[in-house]
């Protein structure tokens, strides 16, 4: 290991910096070499633009061009902003006084180091890439006529450039890296290139970068850890009833579907932030569906198959369970979209055990669905069969890069920062840990949810959809609804949750979480963290805005509120249902092998 810096701010050792120089030489020619190599085993594409950008920008660039006396005002402004900028960087450099020109967005943590205040020279680069940043994303904005998909396409890629290209991702003009790189005489690149070398080889010749340490946890063991036991199983899930932890319980049982799209044990990480932990607390008996990780074996499982061996055979094993006819559910995410789409089914056959329903951040209106939609143009759409065409489901790597794209400065740059440039070891983060616990999706069911979700948002029209032979219809659901949505959520925008009120036939009550789409979800009222918003109108307006206008401020979590409401039609109280007294026996204890299957073993 390197010798460290005197405290006296003595200058780099240069034997010990000459040394890490070469080995920062030899690694590189080595990370060069493997991906020399690995680039030449690759087949090229067939399409080198399969997502159409280049299409996509053409598009933007014609339609500015059709108007350039807008794009010269554009471009003037920007030279104007910049003669100020480097006004202001001579004041600085002078030893006078300047107000910045242009602050980062609040929140950003690119540039929370003191020195991008500091100094004169690193404010200029920070003050002059967030200025071109500016021009870049409100010049592509200013197309006016052009496709809006295109348009949302052309502003989210453009986004993704600029923030590639932000000073802090490079070494010269970052100012901590290269504090950290005379500190440690260059030791921080070479374990940094070590880093590189071992997520281009966990990639198998991609990147695949490690945003945890891995090692700290164990699913089963320090999360995924609330004891229960497994009931009953299919190919497609497994189904865990947890252990009660009070001697009375509510009657009906509370049945929770998951997204498959992520693992279940979001809601169940740290004992002190366990959603299912709570709710045993709060005395209710809590069955969850672990979803299986696809593979080879399943190609053939649709949306109907998640529909019958999901949620329909569970209904069916929670009773042989409890010997209980009636239950209340939550769906999660897309378990939420599958959720509403079975009660639907239900509703046209008669079916009514389900007697009420939590949606956690779920959509079942897709017109406002987002910065996902971007995915869903039928140039991507086409692009993602090709790549499930021949294993039969989609790879999880490829769906995680999907979700950090929606928040590349922190799920991505962010990293590169720290475990290249900085060498430093990822954190052991459980929250993180799950998020990179990736899972695939069935090929058929996927570009099914896609296509006529996100697409052609069929679900949300009456008698468009059909799934196992019959029409469905939102408003055939009766039973009261607790629909919850997060102020910040990325992946499921409140404005497009709120959507549903009004396509429910029962009674529903919409409620507003602080921040995204996890701790919006996840925040255990012992945190005492964000807060929610209420609004107690007997009908609800019909747009959120008018909604949020009479809505009501609370501190803190949400959940205390959802019990009382759920409380209220889960029943009398009966002695505590243990696992393996029904008529399942316990086939092992929770969390179960599903959850266990990764990808990256």
């Amino acid at each position: 290991m390197a010798k460290q810096p005197d405290s006296d701010g003595k200058l780099p050792d240069p034997a010990v910096w000459a040394e890490n120089w070469t080995r920062i030489a030899e690694r590189s020619q080595k990370l060069l070499s493997e991906f020399a190599s690995h680039q030449q085993n690759e087949t090229a594409p067939a399409n080198p633009d399969p997502l159409n950008l280049t299409g996509a920008f053409m598009a933007m660039t014609a339609n500015l061009m059709a108007d350039p006396e807008r794009l010269v005002e554009a471009q003037v402004r920007f030279w104007q902003d910049y003669a100020t900028l480097w006004a202001n960087a001579a004041d600085r450099f002078l030893g006078k006084e300047s107000k910045p020109l242009i602050e980062p967005d609040k929140g950003d943590k690119r540039f929370k180091d003191p020195a991008w205040q500091e100094s004169a020279v690193f404010d200029y680069f920070k003050q002059s890439y967030l200025l071109t940043a500016r021009w870049m994303k409100d010049t592509v904005r200013q197309a006016d006529g052009i496709d809006p998909k295109v348009a949302r396409k052309v502003d989210f890629y453009t986004r993704q450039f600029v923030d590639a290209m932000s000073p802090s991702n490079f070494l010269l003009t970052n100012p901590e890296v290269l504090r950290a790189t005379a500190e440690s005489n260059g030791e921080n690149l070479v374990k940094g290139l070590e880093n590189l070398l071992d997520d281009l080889e966990r990639g198998k010749g991609k990147l695949n970068i490690r945003m945890v340490d891995e090692k700290a946890f164990e699913v089963g063991r320090n999360i995924a850890a609330t004891p229960g036991k497994v009931v009953y199983q299919n190919d497609l899930m497994q189904l865990i009833q947890y252990t009660p932890v009070t001697e009375q319980v509510y009657r009906r049982p509370l049945y929770i579907v998951p997204p498959w799209i992520n693992k279940f044990y979001i809601l169940d990480l740290k004992p002190e932030n366990s959603f299912i932990r709570w709710m045993l607390e709060k005395g209710y008996t809590v069955f969850v569906v672990s979803w299986n990780q696809p593979d080879a074996t399943m190609v053939d499982k649709t949306f109907e198959s998640y529909m019958r061996e999901g949620i329909l055979d569970g209904l069916d094993a929670v009773k042989k369970a409890t010997d209980e006819d009636e239950v209340t559910a939550i769906g999660y995410c897309i378990g939420g979209t599958l959720m509403a789409s079975t009660l639907a089914w239900m509703a046209a056959k008669g079916d009514d055990r389900i007697k009420a329903v939590t949606f956690f951040a779920a959509q079942v209106d897709f017109t406002e669905a987002g910065e996902l939609s971007v995915f869903t143009d039928e140039d991507t759409l086409k692009y993602l069969d090709s790549l499930m065409a021949e294993k039969g489901y989609l790879d999880g790597g490829e769906m995680a890069t999907t979700f950090n794209m929606l928040r590349a400065n922190d799920l991505i740059w962010s990293f590169v920062v720290n475990n290249y440039l900085l060498g430093k070891e990822p954190f052991p983060f459980d929250l993180l840990y799950w998020n990179s616990d990736c899972t695939r999706m069935p090929a058929k069911m996927h570009g099914f949810y896609l296509r006529n979700m996100y697409q052609k948002n069929l679900l949300s029209q009456p008698g468009k959809l059909e799934l196992a032979g019959e029409r469905l219809d939102l408003g055939k659901i009766k039973i009261p609804v607790y629909l919850q949505a997060s102020r910040e959520d990325h992946i499921a925008p409140y404005r497009s949750v709120y959507k549903a009120t009004h396509l429910y036939g029962g009674p529903v009550r919409f409620m507003l979480a602080g921040s995204g789409h996890i701790a919006g979800v996840i925040n255990h009222p012992k945190a005492k963290k964000y807060q929610h918003w209420l609004n107690d109108t007997k009908t609800n307006p019909a747009d959120v805005e008018a909604w949020t206008a009479g809505a009501k401020e609370y501190p803190g979590s949400w959940w205390d509120d959802w019990d009382k409401w759920l409380s209220k039609k889960s029943g009398a109280k009966v002695p505590a249902r243990q696992p393996g007294d029904g008529k399942l026996k316990v086939i092992e204890d929770a969390p179960g092998s599903f959850v266990k299957k990764r990808i990256v073993d």
